[in-house]
């Protein structure tokens, strides 16, 4: 069900009279859906981009540059953060990751609405420097069934699974930080509950 804890603000309009896109921020525990519906998202609504980030690791098989990472130098990024480029960052497994404040200011002034899936550190790192975004959390249906998920995705050890699990409950005890809560216990209707969220943004301009 999608909680509301905030009244819609209106959207502000350039001098030039162009809406000025919006900023989604989607987060929830590993394994509780959130980048099938981020991406299910991006296919239903439309003029809708997603925010790219950047990282130092190596491409993967299939990765394309600017497509799913910006992969950049590890000295590009050091730079980045002395310059106070990275609306967040973060440094996992020996290899940096972070969004550019820049380029989600370009698209954001551009019309473009964005989402971006993050955690739920970073989705307070993106709230100081964009205070307009809307924060979406996304809740499995139980603690259970999100054990099931992850132990069916295999992807991980037992051990793994629990540090997974240890977090995922930190991170569910922030959900009412957020503007709305969606529990996704069936994919279509979590779906429809999301595209409804950016859709009543997009109403009130």
């Amino acid at each position: 069900m999608t909680n509301q804890s905030s009244t819609h603000a209106p959207e502000s309009v350039p001098s030039g009279g162009r809406r000025r896109g919006r900023l989604f921020v989607v987060s929830a525990p590993s394994g509780a859906g959130k980048t099938t519906l981020c991406q299910g998202l991006l296919e239903r609504v439309p003029a809708m981009a997603r925010s790219i980030s950047y990282t130092t690791r190596a491409p993967r098989p299939g990765e394309r540059q600017g497509v799913d990472y910006h992969f950049i130098a590890p000295e590009d990024f050091r730079d980045g953060i002395a310059k106070n480029r990275w609306v967040e960052w973060a440094r996992v497994h020996e290899n940096f990751y972070g969004t550019a404040a820049d380029a989600i200011e370009e698209k954001l002034a551009a019309g473009i609405d964005l989402v971006m899936n993050i955690d739920v550190q970073g989705a307070d790192q993106i709230r100081a420097r964009f205070p307009d975004s809307v924060r979406v959390f996304i809740m499995p249906p139980s603690l259970a069934e999100l054990r099931r998920r992850l132990e069916k995705r295999g992807g991980d050890d037992p051990a793994a699974i629990e540090i997974r699990m240890a977090a995922a409950e930190q991170e569910m005890a922030r959900r009412h930080d957020f503007d709305h809560i969606i529990t996704n216990d069936d994919l279509d209707r979590a779906f429809d509950e999301l595209v409804a969220i950016v859709v009543s943004y997009r109403a009130n301009p």
